[in-house]
């Protein structure tokens, strides 16, 4: 059989926030340049200039300012400009090819199968003039993998960035893999690559597919087939242009100074349910379970939630639980620095069986009209208290 051509290309956006202020200010290129949060967040982005120095995601703000003194700090512009950008950048993409796997803001997977490319050469020019395209035209840089699979190919486009661009030879899956960092497979995060290492003397890729089946039972468990397949660059997934529906929703909010105000953390919360519930009903769900998530000044933390009978999509169903889920997860009463909110349990929408289905149906149509309006246009009751500045 002829050897399959190399169609799975992924694009892995370099540094995506900061090279999106980048190209509305040139001047912050080649600079220590990060984009987070000044007096109570994180970094969500920083510049190659500056991981040079330590500054790393998601290190606390603080801390980068205290070992890149000269960071230029970008507080970030709100998430509607790096969707814009984002949007356009994955348009580009199908400008190539139909079959576009959008996995987060920032990267994705693209299957170059139905372009009728016929050989290794054709893909690897048109993917080259696509990552061409898209500095010319958004002035950010991306890093390409291509390879004969999803796997193979993120591996790959991950391995010299910025700007990277590598190409796995068919066939050639394993070689590449071989002299790799073993925590280069996904899932192997620092501390079980750590313990491999030590344990069991897997620094290598190669090291897992020089081990024979018993002894990677003992070391992986169940998992070891998965585990050695990987290593040997085997991935049958293909390229999904639908992206799966929202399994939760959810929000948090860090306050810039520790709030131990219990009335003013239940506020806050009811405001998150305000947000995430019209963008809930937007999708045509509803929610069983709400879970309440605190984070103390020290970074430790904890979380409580609760399911209601049947799903809802209403706020009025999910309000009664804050207070007895807040004081729940939020045990230790020392000020918080953090408080989250998440949905989960999300199911399609639907008729309820329920005695009072239609006063819930009213509140529903209420809901609907109110989802449409200018946001700030209706204020709640728990609305009117003020709430403590914070930053998301």
């Amino acid at each position: 059989m002829p050897m399959p051509l190399p169609t799975i290309a992924h694009l892995d956006a370099d540094a995506f926030f900061v090279a999106v202020e980048q190209a509305r200010d040139p001047a912050l290129r080649g600079k220590k340049v990060a984009v987070g949060g000044r007096e109570r967040g994180i970094i969500a982005s920083a510049s190659y200039e500056a991981r040079a120095c330590g500054v790393f995601t998601p290190m606390p703000t603080a801390r980068a300012l205290r070992v890149c003194p000269d960071l230029i700090l970008i507080s970030h512009g709100g998430f509607g400009r790096y969707g814009e950008v984002s949007q356009r950048m994955f348009d580009l993409c199908e400008t190539l090819t139909p079959v576009v796997q959008r996995n987060s803001i920032d990267e994705g997977y693209l299957d170059l199968g139905p372009c009728g490319l016929k050989t290794s050469v054709e893909i690897e020019a048109a993917v080259r003039k696509l990552q061409r395209r898209i500095w010319d035209e958004l002035q950010i840089t991306v890093s390409m993998g291509i390879a004969t699979n999803k796997l193979v190919a993120q591996i790959a486009s991950k391995l010299r960035k910025p700007r990277g661009f590598v190409v796995v030879p068919p066939g050639g899956e394993r070689e590449f893999l071989a002299p790799l960092g073993i925590g280069k497979l996904p899932g192997i995060g620092a501390k079980s690559e750590a313990a491999l290492a030590t344990e069991h003397g897997l620094r290598l890729v190669g090291d897992v597919t020089r081990r024979g089946e018993d002894e990677l039972k003992i070391i992986f468990g169940s998992g070891w087939r998965d585990v050695r397949a990987m290593a040997c660059g085997e991935d049958g997934r293909a390229v999904e242009t639908e992206r799966e529906d929202a399994k939760s929703y959810s929000q948090q909010v860090t306050f810039a100074a520790d709030i131990g105000d219990f009335a003013v953390i239940e506020r806050v919360a009811k405001g998150m349910i305000d947000e995430l519930l019209p963008a809930i009903r937007a999708d045509g769900k509803r929610a069983r379970t709400m879970t309440v998530k605190v984070r103390y000044g020290d970074f430790s933390q904890a979380a409580h939630g609760q399911s209601l009978a049947e799903a809802s999509d209403l706020e009025t169903a999910f309000y009664p639980l804050v207070a007895p889920l807040l004081r729940a997860a939020w045990t230790k009463r020392r000020p918080l620095r953090l408080v989250s909110v998440r949905f989960s349990g999300v199911e399609a929408g639907g008729a309820q069986l329920e005695m009072f289905a239609q006063a819930e149906e009213k509140r529903r149509r209420l809901a609907g009209v109110l989802d449409k309006l200018a946001p700030g246009a209706v204020r709640r009751g728990h609305q009117l208290e003020r709430n403590p500045p914070h930053a998301h």
